[in-house]
């Protein structure tokens, strides 16, 4: 019996390129035309690939979604842990997290308006989004806090499960008070400029008292 030459390099990174270019064009299409008008024709044609392509790594267009989204998502956890891997101060651990969010997402229209509107649209796409990925999210803001609890700068009594939503929600809002806005607005006001006004109302309500 013939033995398969096994993958090079070249194959594995090729594939690889093949499936992040598929990522990448789903959130792109879905974001313009919103995930029930999107095609998966027109996704393999931004991508580059044959229709059947994207049947050989997706089952259907849910399953894209959930793969784009996931992918996106911890790539945003991994540089969020490594940056504050890098900080001692709870507060600028905070700061940096409100930047990578607002970064992230004011940097990628596209990324944002999925995950601000057509992840919410579904409560099959929510609720994997919430007990998978948003979990991860929150026990980073909560030990975040908590290291701040045992360091003597955020309050003794603070609620860390009450604050992660506080600190994620006021997040949330801005983000998607930005993508409902004009687009030429948008260009002046770079979402993580709003980073210092969020975090220095969140610090306000946590803070321990000198």
């Amino acid at each position: 019996m013939k033995r398969r030459p096994a993958a090079t390099a070249n194959t594995v990174n090729g594939a690889s390129d093949k499936h992040q270019r598929i990522l990448d064009a789903a959130i792109e299409v879905i974001a313009e035309h919103g995930f029930f008008h999107s095609r998966v024709s027109e996704i393999a044609d931004r991508a580059g690939v044959a229709d059947g392509t994207i049947y050989l790594y997706f089952k259907n267009k849910d399953e894209l979604l959930m793969a784009a989204i996931d992918s996106a998502f911890h790539r945003f956890i991994a540089r969020a842990k490594t940056a504050l891997a890098e900080i001692n101060d709870p507060r600028e651990k905070l700061r940096r997290m409100a930047f990578l969010h607002l970064d992230g997402l004011g940097s990628k229209r596209n990324l944002a308006v999925v995950f601000q509107t057509e992840l919410r649209h579904s409560l099959k796409f929510l609720g994997h989004f919430s007990h998978n990925l948003l979990v991860e999210y929150f026990d980073l803001i909560k030990g975040v806090l908590r290291e701040g609890q045992e360091a003597g700068v955020f309050r003794a009594d603070l609620s860390v499960t009450m604050a992660a939503h506080c600190f994620f929600g006021s997040l949330d809002e801005i983000v998607t008070t930005w993508i409902l806005t004009d687009r030429e607005r948008d260009r002046e006001h770079h979402l993580s400029t709003f980073t210092d006004s969020i975090v220095s109302i969140v610090l306000k309500g946590v803070e321990a008292e000198a």
